[in-house]
C-alpha cells in the first residue's frame, strides 16, 4: 500500500521563530516517521528565491517572498505550486491569510484540513475584513481540527462549522522531559542551590495575556523566588511592579535562554510552573506540557473558552485559579507547599497525561487517522502527471536544523 501523501501549508519554517512553525516542524517529522510522504510549503522568512530543501525526510519548499501587504505576504510562485502538487490531503496552519488567499486562488482539487491555533483576538477590524474571504475558503475544507475541546464553543467563526470540527491536541517529542541529562539534573541542583526556596517558574514572552503582572502580585503572599524566563514588551513595567512591592531580590529575570531545552532544569528544579495567562490568546499553553513531562505541576488560570485548563486539568495535574487572582494563585501555591503529598500526587500524573495525550508520535498517529477518514469521503483529484512540475526556477539543498 502506497504511503498517504501529505503537505502541510504553514507561515514560515524553522528556524524561523514562532509556535506554529515548530508545531509543524513536530507534526511533519513524526508523520514521516510513521512511514508518510511529506511536504512542507511556507514563505521564506528571508530574501531570496523560491528554494526546495530537506529537513531529513521532510522536503520544504520555501517561497519567494515579493512583497507584503496588509501583513500577507505575496508570493507568485506558490499559486502555482498549489495547482499542481501531487499529495493526497493538504493540511493548512491558521490563522493564516497567506496561504488561505493562495489556496483560494489556486483552488487545488486536493481534499484540506484545517488546524484552527486560535482566533484573531486583538486585530479585530483587520480579522472582521479578512472574514468573508476566510469564509469562501473554507467551503473546501473537509475538516477543522481544534487544539482542545472546549476552544470552539467560544469562536463564533468556529461555530459555523459544528459538524467539520474534530480534535488533535499539539503534541512534542517528550524524550528530553521524561528522561533528562545527567547535565540537565546536574543543572537543576545549582538552580535549586542559587535561589531561595521554594521556587517558581514563569516563562513565555512577556506580553499582556501571560498575567505575568499577577504572579508577581501572588509573590507577596508566598515564600520563595520565582523565576521568569522569557523577554517582551511588558519587561519593564513588570520589573517596576516587583520593585514597587519590594519583590526586587525575590522575582528574577532571565531573559531568553540559548536553547529550549535548557529550560528542563528549571521545570525539575521548580516547585510549580505559574501559568497565569488570562485571555484567549492563550489558546493551548505547550508548554505545560513540558513541565508536566518533567513533573512539575502546574497553577492556571480558568480562561473561558480556552484550552489551558483541558491541558493541565484542576487536582489531576495541577490547580486551576480564577483569572486575574493573585491571593488565589497564591493560596493554590501554598496548598503546595503544606498539603501532604500534593505536589508529588499531581506531579506524577502530570508526567502520565502528558505520555497519554500529547507525545508527537500520537498526535501524529491521531492526524493520519483524520485524513484516512477525510480521504474515504472526499478522495482526491489527481492532477495529471504532465503538469505536476511547475516551471519555476528554484534552488535545491539540504537544511540541517537542530
Amino acid at each position: 500500500m502506497p504511503s498517504l501523501r501529505v503537505c502541510h501549508l504553514g507561515k514560515y519554517y524553522p528556524p524561523a521563530p514562532g509556535g506554529i512553525e515548530t508545531h509543524v516542524r513536530t507534526l511533519a517529522l513524526a508523520q514521516a516517521e510513521l512511514g508518510a510522504s511529506v511536504k512542507v510549503f511556507c514563505v521564506n522568512h528571508e530574501p531570496g528565491p523560491t528554494t526546495i530543501e530537506h529537513d531529513g525526510p521532510v522536503e520544504i519548499t520555501r517561497f519567494s517572498r515579493k512583497a507584503e501587504l496588509a501583513k500577507i505576504d505575496i508570493c507568485p510562485d506558490l499559486v502555482d505550486f498549489l495547482r499542481r502538487v501531487e499529495v493526497d490531503i493538504l493540511h493548512m496552519q491558521v490563522p493564516n491569510p497567506t496561504m488561505i488567499l493562495a489556496a483560494l486562488v489556486a483552488r487545488p482539487k486536493i481534499p484540506m484540513v484545517v488546524t484552527y491555533h486560535s482566533d484573531v483576538i486583538r486585530q479585530k477590524l483587520r480579522a472582521a475584513l479578512f472574514r468573508p474571504i476566510e469564509r469562501l475558503a473554507y467551503r473546501n475544507v473537509r475538516a477543522i481540527l481544534s487544539t482542545s475541546p472546549d476552544y470552539p464553543d467560544g469562536s463564533p467563526f468556529l461555530r459555523a462549522y459544528p459538524e467539520r470540527i474534530t480534535l488533535l491536541p499539539h503534541g512534542i517529542d517528550l524524550r528530553p522531559y521524561l528522561e533528562p541529562s545527567a547535565q540537565h539534573r546536574v543543572e537543576a541542583d545549582r538552580i535549586r542551590a542559587t535561589y531561595h526556596g521554594p521556587i517558581w517558574l514563569g516563562c513565555g514572552r512577556q506580553v499582556y495575556y501571560k498575567g505575568f503582572l499577577n504572579a508577581i502580585r501572588a509573590l507577596t503572599r508566598v515564600a520563595g523566588t520565582l523565576l521568569l524566563i522569557g523577554n517582551g514588551p511588558e519587561q519593564a513595567s513588570l520589573k517596576a511592579e516587583a520593585e514597587a512591592l519590594g519583590l526586587s531580590g525575590r522575582v528574577v529575570f532571565l531573559g531568553n535562554l540559548p536553547h529550549y531545552l535548557d529550560l528542563i532544569p528549571y521545570y525539575l528544579a521548580a516547585d510549580a510552573f505559574w501559568f497565569p495567562s488570562n485571555a484567549r490568546s492563550e489558546a493551548f499553553g505547550l508548554v505545560q506540557v513540558e513541565a508536566m513531562a518533567c513533573g512539575c505541576p502546574v497553577i492556571n488560570a480558568a480562561i473561558p473558552y480556552s484550552g489551558v485548563t483541558w491541558v493541565s486539568p484542576h487536582e489531576e495535574t495541577g490547580l486551576t485559579v480564577a483569572v486575574d487572582d493573585p491571593v488565589a494563585l497564591a493560596d493554590a501555591a501554598n496548598r503546595l507547599l503544606t498539603e501532604p503529598g500534593l505536589r508529588d500526587r499531581l506531579g506524577a500524573a502530570a508526567r502520565q497525561r502528558a505520555i497519554r495525550e500529547f507525545d508527537h508520535r500520537v498526535m501524529a498517529s491521531r492526524s493520519l487517522a483524520i485524513y484516512e477518514r477525510v480521504l474515504a469521503e472526499h478522495p482526491p483529484r489527481r492532477v495529471p502527471a504532465a503538469l505536476a512540475d511547475p516551471a519555476v526556477a528554484i534552488s535545491t539543498r539540504t537544511t540541517p536544523l537542530a
